[in-house]
């Protein structure tokens, strides 16, 4: 053989596959190594003769809804679910929505998505909290509410939260405690969730609810929440706040449905203390009707670079540029990722919107992947919703966010179930 080699990360650019693919392939023995300085090589030589018994074997590789390679496929359940849903016709408040004494404070907040479409329902914003710098800089830009830069695990955060809260309140009832909790570590033992330094987080917002007592509840997560041990951490969820007063229904909306040019989809739970029905909002469009990705960015293909504005477009090599262009729409630059770096389609809404390790969604007209405003034109944000931070920390900020427009659809169903719409 020759002497050329390649790393990982070159092999896995070549094939079209993600790192993580090869590395599998790697770690099984289905790619022969070498270690050169500490580090694995693979030969020139040998990925020319072995490419295409390559490419088959990492059509076996199964991955998560994270991205994370998984050794065992779950069989899905037979049984489907079928959700006990209140239906909110919002339709008639939708334009001109009233102003609302109803307050929020947003958990793991991020920028801001779920926080300004609570606003622009009519509520109003006590205060958000996040660890996240950027995120923090951004929602500090757009609110006139207090954002508390701090880890909610520490009491001495949740201590300085609860001031705050109190400050900004001065004896008004807190209506909502919002936020999206992070998932990825759940596992069960009997009836109780395990321990895992990412689920605790789950376990933090419920203290703080517990505490705060507010009329209601708005848990947000990813659409996969639902199937995770077979429904077990929904259905734990569900317990959980019923143990501290809250009755909770679920159901899993789709953002396109309420004019956000994205089909990005979210479960949503919704609970309340006060014996109210719980609403969900009814969906509003068709998907015949939807917002479409066209319509969305059309006219920032010329617009100027501005770095004020969030839209920077990203210089890509030659090469890069090709494939980009070459790539058909709702197709992935690399396989092995469902998400990240895929086409968006130009005459329907968008496949969700994300940053996945430097995977961005590419333009469906221009051989580059979207601006961080042409992202948040896809979430819904408004233009004078500024992002802070360097433009990869702003391309996270945004593919983490509640869609503005799902947030306000939500925001009104909970108006809709505390009879404060008129």
């Amino acid at each position: 053989m020759s002497n050329e080699t390649y790393s990982i990360n070159e092999v896995a650019e070549m094939l079209n596959l993600s790192v993580k693919a090869v590395r599998k392939l790697v770690a099984s023995g289905k790619i022969i190594t070498t270690k050169v300085n500490n580090t694995y090589r693979i030969e020139k030589e040998y990925i020319e003769q072995n490419k295409d018994i390559i490419l088959k074997e990492s059509e076996k590789i199964e991955y998560d809804l994270f991205g994370e390679i998984v050794e065992h496929k779950v069989k899905p359940s037979v049984t489907k679910k079928v959700d006990i849903v209140n239906w909110a016709d919002i339709s008639k408040v939708w334009e001109h929505p009233t102003e609302s004494k109803m307050t929020f404070v947003d958990l793991f907040c991020g920028a801001g998505g779920l926080s300004k479409g609570l606003e622009m329902a009519g509520l109003q914003g006590i205060c958000g909290l996040d660890w996240f710098k950027e995120a923090g800089m951004t929602y500090q830009r757009n609110f006139d509410h207090p954002f508390i830069d701090a880890d909610i695990k520490q009491q001495e955060s949740k201590d300085l939260f609860y001031k705050t809260v109190n400050e900004q309140l001065s004896g008004r009832q807190l209506s909502v405690v919002a936020g999206g909790f992070p998932c990825q570590g759940f596992s069960m033992a009997g009836n109780r969730i395990v321990d895992d330094p990412r689920n605790s987080l789950y376990l933090e917002m419920l203290d703080i609810v517990n505490n705060l007592r507010p009329e209601f509840v708005i848990c947000e997560n990813v659409k996969g929440l639902r199937s995770m041990l077979n429904g077990g951490v929904e259905r734990k969820i569900i317990q959980d706040y019923k143990a501290i007063g809250y009755e909770m229904n679920v159901t899993t909306l789709c953002a396109a449905d309420y004019y956000t040019p994205q089909k990005r989809e979210r479960v949503i739970f919704i609970g309340n203390r006060i014996g109210a029905k719980n609403y969900h909002p009814k969906p509003m469009l068709t998907p015949d009707e939807y917002v479409t990705t066209g319509q969305a960015i059309a006219d920032l293909m010329n617009h100027p670079e501005d770095e004020a504005f969030n839209h920077v477009p990203t210089k890509h090599k030659p090469e890069m540029a090709k494939r980009m262009m070459e790539l058909e729409e709702g197709q992935s630059l690399y396989k092995g990722y469902s998400d990240a770096w895929k086409k968006c389609p130009w005459n329907e809404a968008s496949c969700t919107i994300k940053e996945n390790h430097g995977g961005v969604n590419i333009h469906p007209k221009l051989p580059r992947v979207l601006t961080a405003r042409e992202m948040a034109r896809l979430q819904s944000f408004p233009d004078d919703f500024i992002f802070e931070g360097k433009k990869n920390k702003q391309l996270v900020q945004i593919g983490n966010a509640v869609p503005p427009l799902l947030g306000k659809a939500i925001g009104l169903a909970v108006r809709f179930s505390n009879n404060d719409l008129k």
